[in-house]
């Protein structure tokens, strides 16, 4: 069976038939892959009224561990974003009720940020929906295939790590 990226591909190879295009093969089916994923996910987080930067804050506080807090620099290190698009997503996060910034017992100068007790239920059920999303989107591949998938793509992006550190999130 072919999928679109055959039909790319057999086009170029008929323009350009001295050229090797399994590179691009490889990555556009991951750059489709990642399209559906999002969406897939997406459309989940609308049900809770987060988007993905959103849940990403939510998740990052929820698996550190109780007490569920870190000082908002420590996030912005975590999930790679500047100070600023930090502020605007703690800002929406903390109108809604799901996160509260408090004085840093440590640093007087400093806030903590940690998971409200609906914060935390919140992140709970997003998270088993999110989980469910992508078990749904890898149902094809068999746990040996996933296991083999997830080693390939590991190999990859700890080259790109070693190129350039710290330069796209999780």
């Amino acid at each position: 069976m072919n999928d679109l990226v055959d039909l790319v591909i057999s086009q170029w190879a008929k323009e350009c038939p001295s050229q090797d295009f399994s590179a691009m093969s490889v990555v556009a089916r991951l750059f489709r892959l990642n399209a559906f994923a999002a969406r897939n996910v997406n459309r989940t987080f609308r049900q809770y009224n987060l988007h993905q930067g959103e849940f990403d804050v939510l998740a990052t506080l929820y698996r550190t561990g109780a007490p569920h807090a870190m000082n908002p620099q420590k996030l912005v290190e975590a999930l790679l974003l500047t100070s600023g698009a930090m502020t605007n997503r703690l800002d929406r996060l903390e109108q809604a009720g799901l996160l509260v910034r408090s004085p840093n017992p440590e640093d007087r100068r400093g806030v903590i940020v940690s998971l409200t007790a609906e914060g935390l239920r919140v992140i709970k059920v997003v998270l088993k929906d999110y989980l469910a999303d992508l078990n749904e989107f890898l149902e094809p591949l068999s746990a040996a295939e996933r296991r083999q998938l997830a080693g390939l793509l590991k190999k990859l992006l700890l080259k790109q790590d070693q190129d350039t550190p710290g330069s796209v999130g999780a």
